[in-house]
């Protein structure tokens, strides 16, 4: 049974950077790509960054040039480094990946962003 398990959310206030971690409990390279998605109270879940085996990266819009997707193959860990961020950021955070026609999602962590 895959597992993938998220940690480093929290109360930042805006301008601040948060690091959200996702670890999975087998290779990462076995993904076709590792995601972080998030959901706001009221809103659909929506993906923000993406990150290949290659290493190819894609970012939603409102995220691009604040948030980072990288990646930890020996630690079978992908990392979302979170910097500037506004309140419209708060949400709780999903790391997703695939393989074959399987979905696996992790709990979930919570990023709120207020002063």
């Amino acid at each position: 049974q895959v597992q993938l398990v998220e940690s480093g959310g929290g109360l930042v206030q805006p301008g601040g950077s948060l690091r959200l971690s996702c670890a999975a409990s087998t290779n990462i390279f076995s993904f076709a790509a590792v995601d972080w998605y998030r959901q706001a109270p009221g809103k659909q879940r929506e993906l923000v960054a993406r990150i290949t085996p290659g290493g190819y990266t894609n970012y939603e819009d409102s995220v691009k040039g604040r948030f980072t997707i990288s990646r930890d193959n020996a630690k079978n860990t992908v990392s979302l480094q979170m910097n500037s961020l506004k309140a419209e950021d708060t949400a709780v955070y999903y790391c997703h990946a695939a393989r074959s026609v399987l979905d696996y999602w992790g709990q979930g962590t919570q990023v709120t962003v207020s002063s």
